[in-house]
């Protein structure tokens, strides 16, 4: 089983607390990204990223000095928001450690797929900003079936705890062979399953913890999971898993 996740807006640098393992898989194509990146003028990439001047100005200067192989990060440290505040990488054990590098996958606008131990820099960049790099139309005619024949030449099962801008880098590449089966963390209203960004965020991050607390590689035991969610098996296909907040939990 491959779990995939989104990446964070928000990045830092740590090179102390963890040494990484390995360079991206798609380093030479995040080259070409960041080739087109400094190719790119202040105003250029205001229209990129719709952010202030002040956040355009910090990552200009910031493409113009970067080195993709200096200064690295291990990716599941190098992301700061809410999914990976609760996923709680930086107090994994060795054991936990070795299960995100076997099963977790993070989705990248910039470095295509990241491996947890794959040294990283920070770089502003999401998969449905409009960037045409090497003549393609966006970043997913950029990356292509790459992504998806990467994760699938490890597993025929991928588990989706990624957002829709991510995972549909993967879902047209689909074939009728593979399992692609999205999580969903929702509450009841009026009988209807609502997903709330902020707590799906949250709950991702504690479903890959708990996943390599367990050391599970199966949907059976995907099913257990119950940090403030439950498993609802009556709103759940074989295509999407259904777990609905606990009532002290809305």
């Amino acid at each position: 089983m491959q779990i995939i996740i989104s990446p964070a807006r928000k990045m830092r640098v740590d090179t102390d607390s963890l040494p990484y393992r390995t360079l991206p898989q798609f380093i030479d194509q995040a080259a070409v990204i960041l080739d087109y990146l400094k190719a790119r003028s202040p105003a250029e990439l205001h229209e990129l990223w719709e952010c202030s001047e002040r956040l355009v100005m910090a990552n200009y200067h910031r493409i113009h000095q970067v080195n993709l192989h200096h200064n690295l990060t291990p990716a599941l440290l190098a992301f700061v928001g809410l999914q990976y505040q609760a996923m709680g990488a930086d107090v994994f054990s060795d054991a936990e450690w070795e299960y995100v590098h076997r099963h977790l996958r993070i989705l990248s606008g910039f470095y295509g797929i990241l491996r947890p131990g794959d040294g990283i820099v920070p770089y502003r960049l999401g998969m449905n900003e409009p960037a045409q790099v090497a003549g393609t139309a966006n970043l997913y005619h950029y990356w292509g079936d790459r992504l998806a024949q990467t994760l699938f030449a490890e597993d025929n099962l991928i588990l989706n705890l990624a957002s829709k801008e991510y995972a549909q880098a993967i879902i047209p590449y689909l074939t009728p062979t593979q399992q692609f089966v999205t999580c969903i963390f929702g509450e009841l209203h009026n009988g209807k399953v609502k997903q709330k960004a902020t707590r799906a965020k949250q709950a991702r991050g504690n479903m890959v913890a708990y996943l390599a607390a367990h050391n599970i590689d199966d949907l059976a035991g995907v099913k257990r999971f119950n940090i403030n969610y439950h498993y609802d098996s009556k709103r759940s296909t074989p295509q999407q898993l259904v777990f609905l907040a606990n009532e002290n939990n809305h």
